[in-house]
């Protein structure tokens, strides 16, 4: 439920960022540059809800956009080089899974919007400012919110009680 909901949410940020491309520039396909650390096959569901989450909102990867899939198939050294490419070929978006992949991305471009999944704290790790107002070009979500300890802490409690 939590990934389903989590791609949901990244599908509505690439939209509106993708508003914007395709108001600037409309004979153009946009593309979605998709980073990742790992092999795609080691996460053809999260992959596979993503296409889902387009597709249900009328983006068809083919024919109405482009995803440009990049892997550093656990080789995290090649990072660097495959954001460089995405950047290079000025795709609307970034779309990143892991904090490997968001740093290399940030360092790659601070004009194309990147949208991070799976990060376990962006911002201790420097990535955004906060998460309610990430600031400059990286927005997404977060897998450790630290200022939810406590209350993970009181549900958990709770439900011990129980």
């Amino acid at each position: 439920m939590i990934r389903k909901f989590s791609f949901w949410l990244v599908t509505t940020i690439f939209l509106v960022t993708l508003a914007n491309a395709e108001a600037q520039q409309p004979t153009k396909v946009p593309r979605i540059g998709y980073l990742g650390g790992v092999s795609f096959s080691a996460n053809t569901a999260r992959h596979e809800a993503f296409r889902q989450g387009l597709r249900e909102l009328g983006y068809v990867d083919g024919k109405n956009i482009v995803i440009d899939w990049r892997s550093a198939d656990g080789k995290l050294d090649r990072l660097p080089a495959l954001a460089a490419e995405l950047a290079r070929l000025k795709v609307a978006v970034i779309v990143t899974s892991g904090g490997n992949a968001t740093r290399a991305a940030k360092e790659a471009t601070n004009t194309i919007p990147i949208v991070m999944t799976n990060d376990s704290d962006p911002v201790g790790d420097g990535m955004v400012s906060s998460l309610a107002r990430p600031g400059g070009n990286i927005t997404g979500l977060s897998t450790l919110a630290p200022e939810l300890h406590g209350k993970r802490l009181e549900i958990l409690r709770l439900a011990c009680n129980d």
